[in-house]
């Protein structure tokens, strides 16, 4: 091998006159290296942002940064057709020559040295990129920098990408820049779709382009089109019958205007720049879907106009990808009467009870309840806040399935109570809840039943997650490189997930729309439905295995209206689109995640009084999914054993317990506030008997069912006028076997009562603790503060 001293010595023997030539080679090599990095040439043409449908359609196009419609066109949009013709008519040699054509050269520089003037440029496609990238006069000069040019071109990019570029920038007068935008704008079709003729037409415009004006002197263009489709036949360019195809054709081209659907998310796309550098947005859209979803949306609010309901937004996602596939924001964008412009997909609306569906499932994962535990939905006070159903009934004891099919109120303010409200934000923060995390710090229990912030978006994010097992993912809007979507994060877990999807698939339900009673066109899926306060909101979400469709109706001036409500409003648009989209679904339905080897969800017994473990003393028996390991255990305490006297008059504890002559009964173990609507509702109930009145004995609070104190509220404020003086009423929920409370004002006994009656003070300013005492010795204590206005 040759070291470096030993080139150099070589190198210094070689005679000078031989080194020259070498020399100057290198150095001219040199500078245009130089000169290419200094003053390099730029490609980069702002183009017409694009928003490209699932098939590579356009589906809404705008002007580019300079005023443009320049649509990029891709390689498999440029046919072999368009190909020929091109080269034929501007570079025969375009794959022969480095840029530019020496002997074409020549020849044009002879003709306009005899004529005196310039009649031919000889520029070969190359050129003419560079001329439409950097424009100048047309100058010996200019011709001389196009030339650098186009070798320099050449040398960066293949022939194919310089075809592409030529073929993206030719100009056909106005602002239209482009085959692809040309393409679109006259004859309404993409390049790859043109006909012989269309392609000739427009290959010939780009030279003429003033003369030459398509919809305005189409018989010229036509006379033009036949000269050149004569001349391609001649020299054998394409078959003698392509070519007489195309002389026949007419030619019909006229301005149109450029594609413009999906205005909500096209304009949503363009402001958060999803686009890439080609101007190109890729999106998941599907046009045969879409405009039937749009088609669905607009009939039924022309039908329901009638009621002042004047606006509807849908989202459609695959499940298996999380792609959106149709969005319609509102019914009709451009309707201003009736704010079409808004993005319903995107607008903060009230929930109603659409998060129910997450409070349950986070309760299943806590081990709080499962599907036949019992829940009292009776009328409750949580610090002031009482809230009632959407029927203003009460239904009593319920499961937990039927609290949620059926979206009760008072089960599931109770739920999230116990749950606590920073769990559930943080589980609706952990699911993409944004407008949730900013209300964070206000929110209270009234966030269930849609005292808070949501979008139509954010909700079918999270019913995806119901859809995937738990795990939530935001929703892809258009298409990324990175290719499938990751595992997401996991809100909930699949035996919960499963277990909320099974609930939600029950169609015994009152929020089922009443034309679709016994119908055989319900579709077999799993949905919630949502009203907010004051009927501004209508929602109602669904899923199958291949499909999450969100729906909202109502006003976007916020208006309500009486007809308005998820179960007869949204959910019939709901099934309408599955009904369309997914009639019986070849995916199949979800099942119960038992197969995997670490699956927790099991079937057990349990009591259907209680929904609990059952004891001995449990005669029916029942079966209800559990999660191994988290659902609580605890025995069925439905029932309480007292022993009595052979008549059943008077109960006995065990310091009073006579040697002999009593019997052990069983009664139902109530606890208060069920005991209070019992009797609230004449509802008869069995109650163990009184406690021996001879016995002395004075009981703890051992029991845990000291009074509830529900009317006033512990800490709260009353403000009194001196003048008129208004009375507080003392209510309390007392235990099953309570049968007399003691009210206290200030430690001073203030009456004896039965549990159930009403008691009433007429306090003057200051502060006062009140008390409740039941004949079990057991109490509770409250303090409220009573001020004069």
């Amino acid at each position: 091998m040759f070291s470096v001293q030993k080139w150099v010595a070589i190198w210094a023997k070689v005679p000078v006159w031989r080194r020259r030539p070498v020399q100057l080679i290198v150095t001219g090599l040199l500078m245009a290296l130089l000169l290419d990095w200094a003053f390099p040439i730029r490609t980069a043409v702002p183009y017409s942002p694009v928003v490209a449908a699932a098939d590579g359609s356009v589906l809404h196009a705008f002007l580019s940064r300079d005023d443009k419609w320049r649509l990029y066109a891709q390689t498999a949009e440029i046919t072999p057709v368009l190909r020929e013709a091109i080269l034929f008519k501007e570079d025969k040699y375009f794959y022969y020559h480095p840029g530019i054509n020496p002997l074409a050269l020549m020849r044009a520089l002879g003709r306009n040295v005899l004529r005196g003037r310039r009649t031919s440029g000889a520029s070969t496609i190359t050129m003419q990129v560079v001329r439409l990238l950097e424009p100048r006069e047309r100058t010996y000069l200019s011709k001389l920098i196009e030339l650098v040019r186009a070798l320099q071109l050449e040398l960066h990019y293949s022939k194919a990408e310089i075809l592409q570029l030529y073929l993206n920038l030719l100009p056909y007068g106005s602002n239209i820049e482009g085959i692809k935008s040309a393409s679109m704008l006259y004859f309404g079709k993409p390049p790859q779709l043109l006909s012989l003729a269309e392609v000739t037409t427009l290959t010939i415009i780009p030279n003429r382009p003033s003369s030459l004006r398509l919809g305005v002197r189409n018989e010229q263009v036509r006379q033009e089109r036949n000269r050149w489709l004569r001349r391609f036949g001649a020299q054998g360019l394409f078959s003698s019958a392509a070519i007489a195809d195309a002389l026949s054709e007419p030619l019909t081209a006229q301005r149109r205007a450029a594609p413009q659907q999906m205005p909500h998310f096209a304009r949503r796309l363009l402001s958060e720049k999803r686009m890439e550098p080609t101007g190109i947005i890729r999106t998941a859209i599907r046009p045969a879907m879409q405009s039937g979803v749009e088609r669905l949306v607009q009939n039924y609010i022309n039908r329901v106009r009638a009621y002042n309901i004047h606006n509807a937004a849908v989202l459609v996602v695959d499940n298996q990808t999380r792609k959106v596939v149709a969005y319609v924001g509102s019914a009709d964008f451009y309707n201003v009467f009736d704010g079409g412009q808004v993005d319903g997909v995107r607008a903060v609306r009230s929930p109603g009870s659409t998060l129910k569906p997450l409070l349950f499932g986070l309760a299943f994962d806590a081990g709080l309840i499962t599907p036949k535990s019992k829940l009292n939905d009776v009328p409750t006070n949580f610090g002031g806040y009482e809230p009632e159903n959407y029927d203003r009934r009460f239904n009593g004891p319920v499961t937990a399935e039927f609290a949620l099919a059926n979206s009760l109120n008072v089960p599931a303010v109770k739920l999230l109570r116990d749950i606590g409200t920073p769990t559930f934000v943080k589980a609706m923060q952990k699911a993409g809840f944004s407008t949730v995390s900013k209300q964070a710090r206000d929110l209270g229990l009234s966030m269930i039943l849609g005292g808070c912030g949501v979008t139509l978006e954010e909700l079918v994010t999270l019913f995806t997650g119901f859809a995937n097992e738990g795990r939530v993912q935001a929703l892809r809007l258009v298409e990324t490189p990175e290719g499938e979507p990751r595992a997401g994060q996991a809100v909930l877990s699949p035996e919960a997930a499963y277990l909320v999807t099974n609930t939600l698939t029950q169609i015994t339900r009152p929020d089922l729309p009443n034309n679709f009673d016994n119908s055989y066109h319900l579709p077999r899926i799993a949905w919630k439905t949502g009203t907010s306060y004051g009927r501004r909101d209508a929602w109602s979400i669904g899923y199958n295995r291949r499909y999450t469709i969100g729906v909202w109706v109502g006003n976007f001036s916020g208006v309500g209206v009486p007809e308005l409500s998820g179960a007869n409003t949204a959910t019939p648009l709901l099934f309408g689109l599955f009904n369309a989209l997914d009639y019986n679904s070849p995916k199949g339905w979800f099942r119960p995640p038992t197969a995997r080897s670490d699956a927790r969800l099991a079937l057990r017994q349990i009591c259907p009084e209680s929904g609990a473990v059952p004891n001995d003393s449990c005669t029916a028996r029942a079966v209800d999914y559990y999660i191994m390991g988290v659902s609580g255990s605890t025995r069925c305490t439905h029932q309480k054993v007292f022993f009595t006297d052979s008549a059943g008059w008077v109960s006995y504890c065990a310091h009073c317990l006579p040697p002999r002559g009593t019997i052990q009964r069983t009664y139902p173990n109530l606890v208060p506030e069920l005991i209070a609507y019992y009797v609230v509702k004449r509802i008869p109930y069995e109650a163990p008997p009184p406690h021996n009145p001879a016995c002395e004995r004075l009981f703890d609070n051992e029991g845990g069912n000291a009074p509830l104190i529900t009317s006033p509220n512990h800490g709260s404020e009353y403000f009194i006028d001196p003048k008129h003086p208004t009375s507080i009423q003392l209510a309390c929920q007392a235990a099953n076997d309570v049968r007399a409370v003691y009210w206290y004002l200030n430690d001073k006994l203030l009456r004896k009562a039965d549990p159930t009656e009403a008691v009433f003070i007429n306090p003057r300013p200051g502060l006062y603790k009140l008390s409740c005492a039941d004949d079990r010795g057991r109490h509770t204590d409250i303090r409220i503060t009573v001020k004069s206005e």
